[in-house]
């Protein structure tokens, strides 16, 4: 977890490429070559919603094996 969003900060299109969605991706590189922050926000951004779709899918399944 700590090591994505390190990259956010190095190479923010490969943090992006690691979680798999690829319209994040190019974008993400459009982002980071015009300027080189707002690559870096968007990374952050897209890598926080990967982390909170994840917890959101282990509730779901903790919740549906509960009943």
């Amino acid at each position: 977890m700590i090591m994505r969003y390190f990259l956010c900060f190095l190479c923010p299109p490969i943090a992006i490429l690691t979680t798999g969605k690829i319209g994040a991706f190019i974008l993400n590189i459009l982002l980071t070559l015009f300027f080189w922050v707002p690559g870096i926000i968007h990374a952050v951004l897209v890598t926080s919603k990967y982390y909170d779709d994840k917890r959101h899918r282990q509730l779901m399944r903790a919740t549906r094996r509960s009943y």
